[in-house]
């Protein structure tokens, strides 16, 4: 029997298994606070408890407004609605450099609702249209233009245009331009759409397109990091507006440099800091601190500059005069100090001062690295990364269309002007180029590649082609994060699990093999932030007792008796009371006086208050607590159940707040109410939200071995079922559909809050976990042949044939589709055509059939053509699919694409029933392929008369450890006997949201069951009793979508490669079976020498070669002669005939070809 053990819930991992220790574990995050009774002592203590309110009812409402696939709507609507406004704002004028009095410039910009031209003419679009016709959903964007035209004088006439055409932008759906933000399911049912999808990525040419999240180190901060020779340097990426620059100061044999690209070499740091107007070495040690410990480290880095006999500003900036790549003009060195060095502080009228204490600070941090390595920064850390959003990623995309449109429009408008004909009034706004920007756009979201010129940025793959596998992989996809990293590199740091994810990257979606731990994906709660306004922050900071760093001196950069303010990696200055401010901060956070998302958090060993609220860091709403006692009661619960409140007004009363990862370092967080001690500051709401939409569908996760979930969360993805309410009317390349989906019988929170429990992907089979026929070896199962009858597993595969009739060529000629022949040459294989010469629908379609009888123009360039003259050649689409399957044509659709050709999309239905080969699996990484299938008389069956669906073998539970599947079964049965979906979400059982074994076995118990799950089995072939009892029960199975259909592949002979003439290879290309390296290795092991000779040349390349005896080259054979020449020779005299396999003869000449000669010596066989 399974004692439910309640854990505390520590997460430690090692080495790929996750412990639920019940161990009391000090965090270092200090994020989770353990109890370490035993279990007994937290029974009671759970009972006493039950006046805990029950705060899951959050959950729906937090999903309404924010988290899955919210993120990238809030970052493209803030792209939108915000961001395009500023750069059409930073870039508005367009002024002709021949005739400065005009101009054009860029007032008001908006986009419009999406729409499409047909013939001229705009009309509104759907996404669903857009995807039947390969169209890319985008919407025009728009502008107020003000522009001047030259009037016969010197004077210019100013006009305006409102709504103006600039171009058009691929809009993301359900995002705030989409047609169906905002609509209600019957809206959404009439436009075609499933209320159910969560939209989020872009339709280009009839692709749903997902630009993926982006990790990246996050900018303008201080990290300090050893590079390959074990050097300290502290680098910060800075990231302004205009300019990216990567600055990095490091300590060399002692000596400090700074390495910046536009200088050549590396410069001592002192030479920098003079040259910014830092001229006394004193300063700079008061700057870096007064223990002499830090003086001692600055020693050699002063003498250095004494010794380049540099003391001045003058002299420092002609030291570095001197060291700039490619300099031409006077004064660079200054230039680059002020905007290259340390973008990310800005330098007003020449005042280098912040500089200086920015470098400052960075020393200090060096030095404190160089004595206490635990000061070193953590790369992989959560708080240290920040995710960019499609919102960004497509900002800085248009921008740079735009401002290559401006140049664009700018050369035109000079060449226009230049040939002006003052004839015809001129319009300057005809040389603005509009197709550049969404050709752009669109051809990065199609293709992947960013290329943004002005930044460097040149990434490949952002963005992939949505999963359409289940309706599971679609939402996943959503959630998934791209490494910075490439995956070849084996690096063991960036992969570990880090116990900063917690709450906020799922610790058991990511996929297995090289990409294992690069690639995560978004818990369910998180919210990853956009960009908030800066400046009314920093002038709170001052009103709030912030010590301008202008008013310091260096001496009190570092004093003891404050903290350093810094703000979004920008020093703002000293406060004397940190944790005061914090708290004021906080309060004003809490009352909603600044932004939601802002933290503020002290870094008690770096003496700094850091307060972000720039945009990508991942954030999650907690409770808060006043010490230890919940802030949200059961009244308000109850408000918010009957629909008077909403989750926002939780986070205005102040009862719920977003912290990021930094943040959550200055709190203790209890997972549940009953746990929390005086001190501790928040609650979390519920514990599941640590996992993903992936893994949150697993049943009782946390008694299952962690690699199992992972396995789990790979194979979900693959899983057929339902993948949208619509999918009958798509047309996508591949769809898999189960025919008969069930939901779970047990069930979890997330399966609710997602939807999986309405397109679910898999079906309640009742299981026998016994050994029967042997066929169930290695994870088999055994499968009844009624269950399969009645419909068990049974699926539909819809693929898509494509074919284009274009409507003009150059010469003006067309294709044309001729009637079919329904007698004579051809005729059997015309059978489904209709009289249009198009199959129809519901045709069964065989190997070989005509589906389109089209033809084309034999020429189509040149001079035009008449109908009478044009001569056609036969251009038929021919279904190519493999033998012995019988497809249906399931629908035909007929549309036209952006050149107004005409598109003929075909899908070709096929059903398949389960057959062994197929892939089974549970949901716990169990996976296996169907072994055998037996006949529903010779299953065993219960003294209840029930005969299981599956027979799985009892060896797949003690190496797993999936507890889970076990519990599973038991919540399974216990539910089809009192009619209930039991519950098993993830460390459910203090709050109730997972039913316990005890209470499980009580409902089985009362229902006539064994309270252990087994069943009195009589076998099917005999008759008479088994003599052990069964496990028995129901447990969700799902089809994954590899079949054996698809795999299987044979051959004899069959097609060869043109250059080696060996056997293709592939299914696809009908391609031979290779005996490889290691293959051959076990023939010459075993002797069978003439066995390697057959497969190695008979069967592949055999070729008779004519050689010569003398000269040892190559020769041909002359058919006239009915002779062997040998071509140097120049004679047929002594040719011998060898048999070799035409790849060597391949190599010989080749290697001829690069004037090595290889001689053949032959010798009598």
């Amino acid at each position: 029997m399974l004692k439910d053990s309640i854990f505390s819930f520590t997460v430690t991992i090692e080495a790929g298994t996750q412990e639920y220790s019940n161990r009391k574990t000090e965090s270092d995050m200090g994020l989770m606070q353990v109890d370490g009774h035993d279990v007994e002592h937290k029974q009671q203590r759970a009972a006493s408890i039950k006046s805990a309110v029950d705060k899951y009812q959050l959950l729906p409402e937090f999903l309404k407004v924010r988290g899955l696939v919210k993120q990238h709507l809030d970052s493209f609507n803030y792209f939108v609605n915000t961001d395009i406004k500023k750069i059409v704002l930073a870039n508005d004028h367009l002024v002709s450099a021949i005739d400065p009095r005009i101009y054009i410039r860029f007032k008001k910009v908006w986009i419009c609702r999406p729409s499409v031209i047909w013939d001229g003419v705009s009309e509104t679009v759907s996404p669903q249209i857009c995807r039947l016709s390969d169209m890319t959903y985008g919407a025009p964007i728009k502008v107020d233009i003000d522009y001047t035209i030259p009037d016969g004088n010197s004077k210019t006439i100013t006009k305006e245009k409102k709504g103006f055409d600039i171009g058009r932008m691929p809009i993301m759906l359900r995002s705030c331009c989409c047609a169906l933000y905002g609509k209600d399911e019957a809206e959404l049912g009439r436009l075609g759409e499933c209320p159910l999808d969560p939209g989020g990525y872009f339709i280009i040419k009839g692709t749903e397109k997902v630009l993926l999240i982006q990790e990246h180190l996050s900018k303008n901060r201080i990290i300090i990091d050893t590079d390959k020779k074990g050097n300290i340097n502290a680098s910060v990426t800075s990231s302004t507006e205009l300019v990216k620059s990567k600055t990095v100061i490091q300590m060399e044999k002692g000596k400090v440099y700074l390495i910046l690209n536009q200088f050549e070499k590396k410069i001592p740091i002192m030479v920098v800091l003079k040259a910014m107007g830092m001229e006394s070495d004193q300063e700079v040690v008061q700057m870096v601190g007064r223990d002499p410990r830090f003086s001692a480290l600055l020693l050699p880095s002063i003498e250095d500059c004494a010794n380049l006999d540099i003391y001045t500003q003058e002299k420092a900036s002609e030291y570095l005069e001197g060291k700039v790549n490619y300099s031409s003009k006077e004064g660079r060195a200054l230039v680059i100090l002020r905007d290259v060095f340390l973008a990310n502080v800005p330098v007003s009228k020449n005042n280098f001062r912040p500089k200086c204490l920015y470098v400052g600070v960075m020393l200090r941090r060096m030095m404190e690295a160089m004595l206490n390595k635990d000061a070193m920064d953590d790369k992989d850390y959560v708080g240290n990364k920040r995710l960019e959003l499609s919102g960004q990623l497509i900002s800085l995309l248009f921008e740079d269309l735009f401002k290559t449109m401006i140049t664009q429009s700018q050369n035109a408008l000079d060449i226009s002007l230049k040939k002006h004909n003052r004839a015809r009034q001129f319009d300057p706004t005809t040389s603005i180029k509009t197709n550049i920007i969404f050709e752009g756009l669109e051809r990065t979201l199609s293709t992947g590649n960013f290329d943004v010129k002005r930044f460097k940025m040149h990434r490949k793959g952002m963005t992939q082609v949505l999963q359409r596998l289940s309706f599971i992989a679609s939402l996943g996809h959503m959630t998934r994060i791209s490494p910075q990293f490439e995956k070849s590199r084996k690096v063991s740091g960036p992969r570990a699990l880090q116990p900063s994810q917690w709450g906020m990257l799922c610790p058991c979606d990511t996929p297995e093999g090289e990409a294992c731990g690069l690639v995560k994906n978004l818990a369910l709660m998180t919210h990853v932030t956009t960009d908030e306004e800066g400046g009314p922050l920093i002038s709170l900071c001052y009103c709030l007792g912030v010590e301008d760093l202008e008013l310091l001196s260096a001496e009190e950069l570092h004093t003891s008796n404050s903290f350093l303010v810094i703000f979004n990696g920008l020093i703002l200055g000293k406060h004397r009371r940190p944790q005061h401010f914090a708290n004021v901060m906080r309060k004003l956070r809490r009352a909603a006086k600044i932004g939601e998302f802002v933290s503020i958090f002290v870094h008690e060993k770096q003496r700094c208050v850091y307060i972000a609220s720039d945009g990508g860091r991942v954030c999650r709403p907690l409770v808060i607590a006043d010490k230890g006692i919940s802030r949200i009661k059961e009244h308000h619960m109850k408000e918010l159940s009957d629909g008077v409140r909403t989750f926002d007004d939780f986070l205005l009363d102040g009862l719920i707040e977003y912290l990021d990862v930094n943040e959550e370092n200055n709190a203790l967080i209890a997972l549940y109410e009953g746990e929390a001690t005086p001190d501790t500051t928040h609650i979390e709401i519920e514990p599941f939200t640590i996992l993903g939409v992936c893994a949150g569908l697993i049943p009782y996760p946390h008694h299952n071995q962690s690699p199992r979930n992972t396995y789990q969360c790979a194979m979900g993805k693959q899983a057929m079922g339902n993948i949208a309410y619509n999918q009958l009317c798509r047309m996508d390349t591949l769809l898999y559909l189960l025919v008969y989906p069930q939901r779970p019988l047990l069930t979890t929170r997330t399966i609710e809050l997602v939807g999986y429990d309405k397109l679910g992907a898999g079906q309640n089979a009742t299981v026998a976990v016994m050994s029967y026929s042997g066929y169930d070896i290695e994870d088999a199962i055994v499968i009844n042949k009624a269950s399969l009858d009645r419909g068990f597993g049974r699926c539909v595969v819809m693929k898509k044939e494509c074919a284009i009739f274009q409507k003009k060529y150059k010469n003006n000629t067309s294709d044309r589709i001729l009637r079919p022949n329904r007698t004579g040459h051809d005729a059997e294989k015309m059978q489904i055509l209709d009289d249009d010469g198009i199959a129809s629908p519901g045709e069964i379609i065989r190997p070989k059939d005509i589906y389109l009888n089209k033809e084309s123009p034999l020429v189509t360039e040149g001079q035009e053509l008449s109908a009478d003259e044009c001569r056609y050649r036969s251009a038929k689409s021919t279904y190519k699919g493999p033998e012995g399957e019988t497809c249906v044509v399931d629908r035909v659709a007929l549309c036209s694409d952006n050149d107004s050709n005409r598109r003929i999309k075909f899908i070709i239905r096929q059903t398949r029933r389960p057959e062994v080969g197929d892939k089974f699996s549970s949901r716990h990484g169990q996976k296996g392929v169907c072994g055998t299938i037996i006949q529903q008389e010779d299953f065993p069956f219960s003294e209840r008369g029930i005969c299981p669906d599956l027979i799985m073998n009892p060896h797949g539970f003690p190496s797993r450890m999936t507890v889970g599947k076990m519990i599973e079964l038991l919540g399974g049965k216990a539910g089809v006997s009192c009619g209930r979906f039991h519950y098993g979400s993830a460390f459910g059982e203090p709050s109730g949201h997972a039913d316990r074994v005890e209470a499980i076995s009580e409902t089985l118990v009362k229902h006539g069951f064994s309270y252990n799950g087994k069943d009195f089995i009589y076998s099917g072939i005999t008759g008479s009793p088994l003599q052990a009892f069964i496990f028995m029960g129901p447990i969700y199975y799902q089809k994954l979508k590899h079949m054996v259909l698809d795999k299987m592949h044979a051959r004899g002979s069959g097609p060869r490669v043109m250059l080696t003439r060996q056997p293709t290879e592939g299914k696809a290309r009908n391609g031979g079976l290779r005996v490889g390296e290691m293959e051959r290795d076990c023939l010459i092991a075993y002797g069978a020498s003439m066995l390697i000779f057959e497969r190695l040349m008979l069967s592949s390349d055999p070729f008779d070669v004519q050689v010569c005896r003398v000269c040892g080259l190559l020769g041909y054979y002359n058919h006239k002669l009915k002779a062997g020449i040998c071509s140097t020779c120049k004679n047929g005299d002594n040719i011998s005939t060898v048999k070799m396999p035409y790849a060597c003869k391949l190599l010989f000449q080749e290697l001829q070809s690069m004037n090595i000669v290889p001689r053949l010596k032959l010798a009598e066989a």
